[in-house]
């Protein structure tokens, strides 16, 4: 996901999408227990995008100020 889309959305989409990906986040450390993860790239990718999201959340909330 790209940085340049997440700052289109609003704040409460982006906390949602947040979210979702902790979810997927979930399951993915899940199929890395029971070694069932297929595409072990997909866990970092989602890490980024989590992080990404935290920070353009973070710039919109001292931007506001």
């Amino acid at each position: 996901m790209k940085a340049s889309e997440l700052r289109q959305m609003s704040g409460e989409e982006m906390q949602r999408k947040a979210d979702d990906l902790k979810q997927e986040l979930f399951n993915l450390r899940f199929q890395q227990t029971i070694n069932e993860m297929k595409n072990s790239h997909k866990m970092k990718q989602t890490k980024r995008d989590i992080a990404r999201i935290k920070t353009i959340i973070r710039e919109t909330m001292q931007n506001a100020k």
